[in-house]
């Protein structure tokens, strides 16, 4: 006899767990220093070195541009920008070099390789943590990986659990249905629980730290995944194994692939993380040692070792810069290596994959949060007992934010230079004796010598990556061999330098916005290609074009020269509505050409296919026809698991909540459920869920009336 479906419980035992909040002024006692790579350090040395002396030749350089005659406070304000924003892009340059060094010489394997076969023995939960996502997507992921452990044997070993911070009623009631019938279909081969949070306090990281406290004493390691994160089992196998293996390592990150969109915007992204990526993350990985970085998924953590380090506290002040930490990743690792624990990057494990952002709109959308989060960075940089390399990934969060509205005032004080030397007079009787008056002179000549050596080190790790993809026989076959990959190098160079000053305004205007104390909040990402409309386009984009008129137009009054110096930021910046919406949609042609393409796409990975198919049967089984509180209360299963998974109502209770009085009084003046329903919001909706009188009293209203009620 087969037991129903909700004799399980909906999630495990508890096993709390202390997850004491950390204190950033206090040194914390460390479990003991790590072993020194001497590697490590010769890593850091050359990269340090290599940027300095790049940024400092070039920069030289700049200064004799500028001084053919006294530099004038314009030029001074012009060096000082160009010190800024080539010393950010030189340590760029330098980890592309450390990473193309380490990759064709084959001398990064990952030190916790072990043999796929295998078994592991620590108890792994995989958490994915969902705000108002779609719930098809969330249960997708959840199946076809409990699916992938079971067939490959090892599911005895891992737990998966959707965590749903979710706000929006009809998205709360869809987890609740998918959930029921995948447990329903699916629960004899693992383990799949789902618990919602009534309120989503501090966000992802505390969604994270309410499971540490009520489940993490279960688990002694724990994977996080995002709403659109897959990995295979092997990968999962041996991140495990790692920490088995490795008792100091409390972190380990993958480089997770971006794949599974189509949109032309998405494919560049997905192009040049498969083949500029690798490159990148593993300079990044080498220097890094292991005071690496956490990027808040597809990461294996040992559960312990969290929460004895990584507890967030609030910073002070009001939001933006106070209050939750928004990019909480950052600080959790560099907090877990303040402990002792060591946090590694490891680009070699494959199998770990996500997907991008399918438009320029959704991708500022969440850049704009990410730029407040590294912004707040500043209240932690300083924090007692830090690394120096975690400082580092602070300090660089920071500067890859700042460095666009800089690039916007590099690009203006030449502007001004220019302005000024075409309408200006020189001051012959300046109030100090001078030999010759101050006048903006410029050397055109070493000028072009410099803009070629700094158009050298933005595009050579570019370079690098196709030099690094091309030496693998998988990964050429993959791109369509070495004239589609080249030609994709290409566009995608094309296409970013034309999107650049779009980036630039987006980022710059953030800065501006957050400086000025307005709070990004938190939204669910968009992830359908093709799904922004092009009124929206227009309206996001109308003050770049705006901004491309003025700075085109202030240049050709100077002269064409100068027109022809801000050229490609004004053509950028005048095509941004076109090139943001025709972006965001699919390109046929271009895929039918082969170029863009990655091995990804060329054979996709059977995880990466299982989850799409499961994707498109839970969302069909969910059906889109039907309200989803109609459903709630004409399934007797469906309405048994939601009041079961209700919070109790806290002993002593004080006080009343006005949405659920006002949702009560909304539902009893009105002549149907739904036209009650339709007559709340959204909070008073949720009150009215969240209570089980208010399922009681939607029964009430549904049931029909009894036999000696209608006799009557």
């Amino acid at each position: 006899m087969t037991a129903h479906p909700l004799m399980d419980p909906a999630l495990p035992p508890e096993a709390p767990l202390a997850m004491p909040v950390q204190d950033l002024d206090a040194r914390p006692a460390p479990r003991g220093a790590l072993p020194p790579r001497r590697g490590t350090r010769i890593a850091r040395a050359v990269a340090i070195v290599l940027a300095l002396a790049i940024s400092g030749g070039l920069t030289r350089e700049m200064h004799a541009v500028l001084s053919v005659a006294s530099l004038t406070s314009v030029e001074i304000v012009m060096l000082v920008l160009f010190a800024t924003t080539i010393t950010w892009i030189a340590f760029a340059f330098a980890l592309a070099v450390l990473g193309t060094a380490a990759l064709l010489r084959r001398r990064l394997s990952p030190p916790h390789f072990l043999a796929p076969r295998a078994r592991p023995s620590t108890r792994t939960a995989i958490l994915l943590p969902a705000y108002n996502e779609d719930p098809a997507r969330v249960f997708a992921t959840a199946v076809a990986t409990a699916e992938a452990l079971a067939d490959a044997d090892v599911h005895e070993a891992y737990d998966v659990f959707v965590l749903s911070d979710t706000t929006d009623p009809d998205v709360w009631l869809a987890e609740e249905a998918a959930f029921l019938a995948i447990r329903a279909a699916r629960r004899p081969r693992a383990r799949i629980y789902y618990r919602r949070r009534p309120k989503n306090v501090e966000r992802k990281a505390g969604n994270i730290a309410e499971w540490v406290r009520r489940f993490g004493d279960a688990y002694p390691a724990f994977v996080v995944f995002d709403a659109d994160s897959v990995m295979t089992p092997r990968t999962l196998v041996r991140m495990t194994l790692a920490l088995e293996r490795r008792p100091e390592l409390g972190l380990l990150q993958t480089v997770p692939l971006l794949v599974g969109r189509w949109s032309l915007f998405a494919r560049l992204q997905q192009f040049a993380a498969r083949v500029y990526g690798p490159v990148m993350a593993t300079g990044l990985a080498v220097f890094s040692g292991d005071a690496g970085n956490y990027w808040g998924h597809n990461a294996i953590i040992r559960t312990k070792a969290f929460a004895q380090s990584a507890g967030l506290p609030h910073l002070p002040g009001r939001a933006p810069f106070g209050g939750p930490v928004m990019s909480h990743d950052f600080v959790e690792a560099a907090l877990m290596r303040r402990a002792g624990w060591a946090v590694e990057i490891d680009p070699a494990l494959s199998g770990s994959w996500e997907e991008s952002p399918p438009s320029l709109v959704d991708l500022a959308e969440r850049d704009r949060r990410w730029c407040q989060g590294n912004l707040q960075h500043a209240g932690v940089l300083f924090a007692r007992g830090l690394h120096p390399v975690s400082r580092m990934h602070f300090a660089v969060g920071i500067l890859s934010y700042l460095s666009a509205p800089l690039w916007l005032a590099f690009l203006l004080s030449g502007l001004l230079l220019a302005l000024q030397a075409q309408f200006v007079r020189p001051d012959y009787f300046a109030a100090d004796f001078t030999l010759f008056p101050i006048w903006p002179v410029i050397d055109f000549e070493r000028a072009l010598g410099l803009f070629g050596a700094t158009m050298a080190v933005l595009l050579l790790p570019k370079l690098f990556g196709l030099l690094v993809a091309l030496t693998s026989g998988p990964v050429r076959r993959g791109l369509g061999g070495p004239l589609r990959a080249t030609g994709g190098v290409v566009l995608e160079t094309l296409a970013s330098a034309l999107l650049a000053p779009v980036m630039m305004a987006l980022q710059s205007a953030a800065v501006f916005q957050i400086l000025a104390g307005r709070d990004a909040g938190w939204k669910a990402q968009r992830r359908e290609d093709g799904s922004v409309p092009w009124s929206e386009i227009a309206r996001r984009h109308r003050w770049h074009t705006a901004l491309g008129l003025a700075l085109g137009a202030a240049a050709l009054a100077v002269s064409p020269a100068v027109f022809l110096w801000t050229s490609p930021a004004v053509v950028g910046l005048l095509l941004a509505i076109p090139l943001s919406g025709l972006t965001a949609r699919a390109t046929p042609r271009i895929a039918a050409a082969g170029l863009l393409r990655t091995p990804e796409e060329r054979a996709a990975p059977p995880m990466l296919v299982r989850a799409r198919a499961l994707r498109r049967e839970i969302a069909a089984a969910l059906g889109a026809e039907r309200p989803a509180v109609a459903r709630l209360l004409d399934t007797p299963s469906l309405t048994a698991l939601h009041i079961a998974m209700l919070p109790p109502a806290p002993a002593g209770r004080i006080g009343v909540d006005p949405a659920f009085v006002v949702a009560l009084a909304r539902l009893d003046a009105a002549e149907s459920v739904e036209e009650g329903l339709a007559d709340m919001d959204r909070a008073e909706t949720v009150a009215l869920l969240s209570r089980r009188e208010g399922i009681e009293r939607l029964l009430d209203r549904v049931r029909p009336p009894a036999p000696q009620a209608q006799a009557a």
